[in-house]
Order: structure tokens, then sequence, then C-alpha cells
């Protein structure tokens, strides 16, 4: 038997183990916000454990979480090393989020019920990104089970803050030297390699007038027609915005969207405060620098011909675009290599213009990629909606693809 046949057994015999584990992660919630996501690390490291992992524990100093918007967080490290001493080969990291967005309305099931349908298993984080713990753990499974001549280490990074940008999680263990991986691999979908993912800036924009009684408009100075005349201009520029196209395939344009709006005090009062927060999606090609500046001068002169109104505008949060690095072919090639085997199809290297955690790692010059469980898009495992799911059979691809691929980096 080849040892692509070994590993592809290994993932077969242990394939019901795996969807038991993952059904387990989705049924404890982990919601960000709150983000009280210790417990969960907890439980993820007695089932990790029980499968004979070491787990480290990484506990995120209560200040750091604060800072970041969340209760608590713990990040969770395996590491698993192939080959002799003498041959020390390349160090590759797995990383996956089990922190996940609130269920929302509209659900047709248990959003931590991890109901199987047809196939597929019904509940949040089934797709994004608890299934990358499953599929993950299990690949390096396989490849211990598979006994390959490998030399190297897999290192799976498993963290709790992808979805208030993941500073506290990969950021943190690599910042504080806790890791220094040679190449990543990050949470994705089965069916393409994604080499790129758009970057994103979040302002808060406050309007700011005068009260007056609304008998006597004219006496005030209203907030909220100066939030109309900003909100007009920046309307405007995002239709501009679709002339920005990336040149990296699956990316599309640069985008805007206005999500959430506030003021006023009472229907008989002129508003004398409006807040509202614009979410800007940024290309590769861009520089967040001058995103954020090109925004700002857009408002100011929203406003010039509006005395008495004034702005303040706050950056919430900035996620630079992940960009290709050099080395990260070597990923692509021994990914497609091994999908090739699974799936009889060449997958395609393309980027994505959501944002998540890789470009951590491509900060730091550190070759990484997407890949992991799911369909050919989001849309289609209800990322972030309402019956958010996950094909069985995805899980099992993309674990034998995982594990075919550690293999062809790590021959020895």
């Amino acid at each position: 038997m080849s040892f692509d046949d070994a590993i592809r057994v290994a993932v077969a015999d242990r394939f019901e183990e795996e969807v038991a584990f993952l059904a387990a992660l989705v049924r404890h919630p982990s919601d960000n916000p709150p983000g009280d996501c210790a417990p969960h690390a907890a439980y993820a490291a007695g089932l990790l454990e029980a499968l004979g992992f070491a787990v480290e524990r990484y506990p995120v100093p209560e200040e750091t979480v604060r800072a970041a918007g969340m209760i608590s967080a713990t990040n969770l490290v395996i590491r698993r090393r192939f080959g002799p001493e003498s041959e020390a080969g390349p160090v590759v990291a797995l990383n996956a989020h089990g922190d996940v967005v609130a269920p929302g309305e509209g659900w047709h099931s248990d959003p931590y019920g991890a109901e199987i349908r047809n196939g597929r298993m019904y509940g949040r984080g089934a797709a994004v990104s608890k299934s990358d713990f499953a599929t993950y753990a299990f690949a390096l499974l396989a490849l211990q089970a598979a006994e390959a001549p490998l030399a190297g280490t897999v290192e799976l990074h498993l963290t709790y803050d992808e979805e208030t940008g993941g500073l506290i999680g990969p950021g943190w263990l690599l910042e504080h030297g806790i890791s220094t991986p040679d190449y990543a691999i990050s949470a994705g979908f089965a069916y393409s390699v994604t080499i790129a993912h758009n970057g994103c800036l979040h302002l808060e924009v406050t309007v700011l007038g005068r009260s007056a009684h609304a008998a006597r408009p004219e006496t005030g100075v209203d907030a909220l027609a100066g939030a109309t005349a900003i909100l007009t201009t920046l309307y405007a520029f995002r239709s501009q915005l679709t002339e920005r196209v990336s040149a990296v395939p699956g990316i599309g344009h640069a985008n805007l969207n206005v999500g959430l709006i506030a003021g006023g005090i009472n229907t008989n009062v002129v508003p004398d405060k409006v807040t509202f927060r614009i979410d800007r999606r940024m290309i590769p090609e861009e520089n967040p620098q001058a995103v954020e500046q090109e925004l700002r001068d857009l408002i100011a002169q929203a406003t010039l011909a509006l005395p008495g109104i004034t702005t303040e505008v706050t950056q919430i949060l900035v996620v630079r675009p992940m960009a290709t690095v050099p080395g990260q072919e070597r990923l692509v090639s021994a990914l497609t290599e091994a999908a090739l085997v699974v799936l009889g199809e060449t997958l395609g290297a393309e980027g994505t213009p959501i944002y998540c955690d890789a470009r951590l790692y491509t900060e730091r010059a550190i070759p990484t990629v997407l890949y992991g469980a799911g369909p050919r898009t989001m849309l289609e495992a209800n990322g972030h909606r309402a019956d958010e799911n996950l094909a069985l059979g995805d899980l099992r691809v993309a674990t034998e693809v995982v594990a075919l691929g550690l293999a062809r980096l790590l021959a020895a």
C-alpha cells in the first residue's frame, strides 16, 4: 500500500469519530461577541487530549482580552514532530478559530444542535471554522497512523478571536514567540486554495450639531441633516469603487458599507448627534493608510457647506489585506497535488473578498494559504447566516487533502 493510500485509509477509519468530534464542538457555544471563549477552549482541549494529543494552553491576559472587546480567550497549540532530530524539516502551522458569530434568527434547527440531515451537519461554527479543528486534528492523526517517512513538525494553532481581528489569537502566539512556523495553512474551503484576501477598515463617524425644539428647528443645527449629506457622498463614492478591481482572481472590487447608525434625542427635538460606522473592504493592491485618509477627506468635504456641523472620525479596526509571500507556491503545489489524488481535479489558486487570520502570518513573511473543509463558496455553507451547514463529504475531502499535502511538505 502506498503512503497516500495508507493516509486515506487512516482518515476513513476514524471519520465517524471525526464527525462526532466536530458535533461536540458545535454543541458547545462560543459566540463572539460576547467573546467568553476560554470555556470552549478548555472543552476543546479535553477532547483533543482524549485523542492522544499533548495540548499546550496559553490563556491571554485579561487586560489584553478586554482591550480586544472580549471576556476571555485561551489559545491552544499542539506540536507533532516527525523524523529524527538530525533532519529538522519545516514547521507547518495549521490555524483554525473556534469563536463564532451569534446565531441570529431564521434557523430551522437548533443552532447548537449539530443536527445531521441529508449528509450535512447544521449548526453555528459547523463550517466557519470549528470544522477545521476537526480537519487539522484528524489529518495529523492520519499522518501519525500511516507512519510515513517524514521530516518536520506540524503545529495546530487553535484560537478564539477571529471574529474580532485575530490579534490575541494567532497574532499573540506569533508576537510572543510561542510559534515560529516556516509555513501556515489557515481555515478555508475544500475546492480551492486561497492565496490572498481583502483587508478591512472600520471607522466610526460622529456628526455633531445643536439641539433645538422641533417647533423652531432653525434655532438648532441638525446633525441628522449633516449625516445625510455625508452618507449621500459615501454612497456615491461606493458606486465608483466598482472600478477598483483586484488583479487577483476571486477578489473582485473594493467595497463600502454603512452597517450601524444611531442618534437623536426624541421625535420633537432637532438631533444634536448622529453616529454611524463604515465598513470599507480593501483589495490587496490598496494601502490602508491611504484608504482611511480618502474617507476622512470625503467626510470633511461633505460638510463644508453645512455651518455648525462638526465631525469626529475614529478608527475602530484596520486589517491589512493578505498578500502573496515568496514560498507560498510550495503550499499551493502540495495541496493541489493532494487534491488531484483525492478529487481527481486540479484546484484553482485564487483570492477571497473576506478577511481572516491568515494575513497575520503573511505579515511576518510566513508563506500562507487558506484551505480546509467547506463547499466552493461561503454562501453555499450559509457562513455567518441562519442554517450554517457543512457537507460531511467536504469534511472528509479536506481532511484527506490536508493530510496528503502535509506528507508532501514534510517528505523526508
